[in-house]
């Protein structure tokens, strides 16, 4: 037996509809711009920029995984295809297989460099300039809420990531 709880009512449909839809035409946005003038997808994108945080441009993988949002798996195929293109180096960490690390090589850091103005260009036009101040604050609130709610443990870690992020942009500024 079907209850009425079992479905959304009006305004929540509303809400679900216009998720899915933005969860559809953001992305689709970003890979593209990012596809278009560097080449890469937006996983691979975040593995770049992610290496090009770091003093020594150097992560080992399960943490690299960690902080572009991604699977080892996802991020051992991304890896293979960014090695290809001479972006990035594997490397055989001392603690065995589990302790790889990943290089961000001289071309890598030029081509995330290169990257990085288009692609923020991009974010500004679909995130920044739509929005307030006081929206994009609300925004940043709602998602980390929504999250949280879908996975407390990365919500928990961007406690972390996002000051460190942000601390390191401030600093190349």
């Amino acid at each position: 037996m079907v209850t009425d709880d079992a479905w959304l009512d009006d305004e929540q449909l509303r809400a679900w509809v216009t998720l899915m839809a933005f969860l559809e035409v953001m992305p689709s946005s970003v890979e593209g711009q990012l596809k278009r003038d560097v080449g890469v997808n937006l996983f691979e994108y975040s593995v770049l920029a992610m290496l090009s945080e770091q003093v020594d441009r150097t992560l080992v993988m399960s943490d690299l995984a960690q902080v572009a949002f991604g699977s080892l798996s996802r991020l051992s195929h991304a890896v293979t295809r960014l090695e290809r293109r001479g972006w990035v180096e594997r490397r055989a960490g001392s603690g065995g297989r589990r302790h790889n690390t990943v290089w961000l090589t001289d071309a890598g850091l030029e081509a995330i460099t290169d990257a990085a103005p288009l692609h923020v260009a991009h974010v500004r036009e679909l995130l920044v300039a739509p929005l307030s101040a006081a929206e994009l604050a609300t925004l940043t609130s709602l998602l980390r809420r929504l999250i949280g709610a879908a996975n407390p443990a990365l919500d928990e870690r961007l406690d972390h990531l996002v000051p460190t992020i942000i601390e390191r942009n401030l600093g190349s500024t």
